[in-house]
């Protein structure tokens, strides 16, 4: 073989293994795909348990805990109320379009302090106010309370900065929400984690809470197909190529 053929083969076999390597990650991502997907399912689906006692809670973790149901009786607070900017869900399909989400603290028996995701107020909602539409649930001290375990997001390159001014957030991150507005006074503890609300809920109440569902997206065999079709296609493009020059060759050596 010489130097060209030699020099695009080594070429074309690195780019078919990385290829079919590519290939291998995602359905191997698939198969974790699914673990998650059904893991997730039966946290939503199961019985609430109680909250864990705020000596456990950083024990409590993304992989093992998110989404799982709890309860527990807090006072809340709309007074303290923290919005958070969305454009939807994709764990609600009661939730579209522009709107926020908003965050009251809850105060536990012990002291410690919860943040609670309300639930979602469309941009629709113009005469809502913090503290008049769920004022019921409110004024029964303590409140019974249901709803998901969930962790605060992480800010990205583009994501906007608060507007602590207007109580506005760009993502989920109720720790910033705490120390900006307060919650944390007096040396309270706040849960490394937030609450979801599922319950109570009624059909006229804004912020307007509700059930999760698991909405993942599991492409990753369409991908492993497109990687070791690339793969095939790198490799056949080669052998095309070699083939031409090798018969380029024959015939100029019958010419001369």
């Amino acid at each position: 073989m010489n130097g060209p053929r030699f020099g695009f083969g080594l070429f074309t076999l690195a780019m078919a293994a990385s290829f079919i390597g590519l290939g291998l990650w995602q359905l191997q991502r698939r198969v974790e795909k699914h673990a998650l997907i059904a893991a997730l399912s039966e946290r939503l689906a199961a019985e609430p348990v109680s909250l864990a006692p705020a000596s456990d809670w950083n024990s409590l973790t993304p992989q093992r805990d998110e989404f799982r149901r709890v309860r527990f009786s807090a006072a809340l607070d709309p007074g303290s109320y923290a919005r958070v900017y969305s454009n939807g869900s994709a764990l609600r399909d009661d939730v579209s379009g522009p709107g926020t989400w908003e965050f009251w603290p809850a105060t536990l028996q012990d002291g410690g302090i919860v943040a609670v995701n309300m639930g979602f107020v469309p941009d629709s909602a113009k005469d809502h106010s913090a503290s008049g539409t769920m004022t019921k649930f409110v004024g029964r001290l303590p409140v019974q309370v249901t709803g998901y375990i969930r962790f605060p997001e992480k800010a990205g390159l583009l994501t906007p900065p608060a507007n602590a001014d207007k109580r506005l957030w760009f993502l989920r991150d109720h720790l910033a929400m705490a120390h900006v507005l307060g919650w944390d006074h007096g040396g309270r503890t706040v849960a490394p984690f937030y609450i979801d609300l599922e319950q109570p809920v009624s059909s006229d109440v804004i912020p307007k809470p509700g059930p999760l569902q698991v909405h993942l997206r599991d492409d990753h065999l369409q991908y492993a197909i497109t990687w070791f079709a690339l793969a095939g296609a790198i490799v056949i493009a080669f052998l095309v190529w070699s083939r031409g020059r090798r018969d380029h060759g024959s015939a100029a050596r019958q010419e001369s």
